[in-house]
């Protein structure tokens, strides 16, 4: 039996903790989820230089979350929060990769972070820091644990995930401090929170190119499962 071939990005820490060396990190709910989706996970070191081998591997890619910020640069932000913190050398990789899938038309899936850095690939900007920006915000770094709903968003109708998920309202997890603020034209807002915050994005020429500000590898609903469902079955396609 054949498995679509599905990437995850993996995140990288300094030495200490883990290791005493640098080391690669990756939630095993990733993986798990593609597997049980139907898909084969391959783990995604950060090399740049190997994007196109990749490429030719792969037939869809995760770009995971993690604690560290898109450079504000990428976005055209001429002043830095206080709060960011940047992997350079695993944003240019999981940039490389992202426009390397997309050239080719092949499906992506931006969870959390991995949101952010398409919603910049695609021209948007961001909010470099929620409760400096927005105001009455959510708490959208909830107290209370991932594998519990934290807010609600509301699906927009007539977009890629209202026709995935099937309903107007998703309860959804949320840990982040940055999310999208400005989009550009090609981009579509297809999820909202009840602050105004965008939760999900989407880029219709391409025929899947998602993104989501929340952690559907916990499957805490309904929801969270058909959107891993509809993108191996596109990566299958």
């Amino acid at each position: 039996m054949t498995f679509p071939v599905i990437g995850i990005t993996l995140d990288s820490e300094e030495a200490g903790g883990y290791s005493n060396m640098p080391w690669y990190a990756l939630r095993q709910n990733y993986a798990d989820v593609v597997t049980a989706c139907g898909g084969l996970p391959m783990a995604l070191p950060h090399d740049p230089d190997r994007v196109d081998a990749y490429l030719d591997k792969l037939d869809g890619l995760i770009i995971t979350g993690g604690a560290f910020d898109v450079d504000p640069g990428m976005f055209g932000a001429t002043t830095r929060h206080d709060t960011v913190i940047t992997k350079d050398r695993r944003t240019a990789f999981e940039k490389n990769m992202t426009e390397a899938m997309l050239a080719a038309d092949k499906p992506v899936l931006g969870i959390c972070g991995g949101q952010q850095l398409l919603h910049v690939i695609l021209g948007g900007t961001l909010y470099q820091h929620i409760p400096d920006e927005v105001k009455n915000p959510l708490a959208h770094e909830q107290p209370n644990p991932r594998t519990e709903a934290g807010h609600d968003v509301k699906v927009l109708p007539g977009t890629l995930l209202h026709r995935i998920v099937d309903t107007d309202i998703l309860s959804v997890n949320s840990a982040h401090h940055q999310a999208a603020k400005d989009v550009s034209a090609d981009i579509t807002v297809n999820a909202i929170a009840e602050d105004g915050v965008i939760e999900g994005i989407e880029d219709n020429r391409y025929r899947f190119c998602l993104g989501v500000q929340w952690h559907p590898e916990y499957l805490i609903s309904t929801g969270d499962r058909k959107i891993f469902e509809a993108f191996i079955a596109a990566c299958a396609a």
